[in-house]
């Protein structure tokens, strides 16, 4: 099995179904959100990669200068590349939707590859955390977007969570948020909103 660019696993769906690609959180990997998946979309084709980026053994998917603060050169190498794994899998597959879903570093790659180059025709964002101002682009209008966040996340502060809500709202995304009051923690009330908005 070619692994175009990334150490993934891969689930093959039913012809004529979505492609959904889950992208694990720092020092997570591909089995991180793998089975969770394939409980979502059961009849989608499920693809999962490991970030190619090591930080202290922990695998991620753009390298950092510190917490919060991105190597941008590597960012854009690995949005690069990410979009071209997502394309040629999705064209293999014959994928009638491209769905992804991101938690923590996970999230800010799916983000950034949907913001520069569109591929994702629905995104869930969990925890995501973009600290800088993105590029306006119309090619997102009609795309949906949820973001799960909480309150008093200390890894992505809740004011940078509605910045990048109001960035894909002024995009002319259909743009959803679940908040709970905790952290950086996955709790039950994303989870049921994930279920919601893939059904949807």
């Amino acid at each position: 099995m070619a692994d175009f660019g990334y150490v993934h696993k891969l689930k093959a769906g039913k012809p004529g179904q979505p492609i959904f690609f889950v992208f694990h959180g720092t020092g997570g990997d591909e089995n991180q959100f793998f089975t969770f998946a394939s409980e979502l979309l059961p009849e989608a084709t499920i693809v999962s990669p490991r970030g190619d980026v090591a930080e202290h053994g922990a695998a991620r998917f753009f390298k950092r200068t510190g917490e919060g603060v991105y190597d941008m050169a590597d960012l854009a190498r690995a949005t690069e590349k990410m979009a071209g794994f997502v394309k040629a899998l999705a064209a293999e597959h014959g994928a009638s939707e491209v769905i992804g879903l991101g938690y923590s570093n996970g999230a800010n790659i799916l983000a950034n590859v949907l913001i520069e180059q569109g591929v994702f025709d629905k995104a869930v964002l969990m925890h995501p955390l973009i600290p800088f101002r993105p590029k306006d682009n119309t090619g997102l209008k009609g795309r949906r977007v949820l973001i799960t966040a909480g309150e008093r996340d200390p890894i992505c502060p809740a004011p940078l969570t509605q910045t990048l809500t109001d960035y894909f709202a002024g995009q002319g995304t259909a743009t959803e948020v679940e908040w709970h009051p905790g952290g950086h923690d996955i709790r039950q009330n994303e989870v049921a909103a994930i279920g919601r908005f893939l059904k949807g």
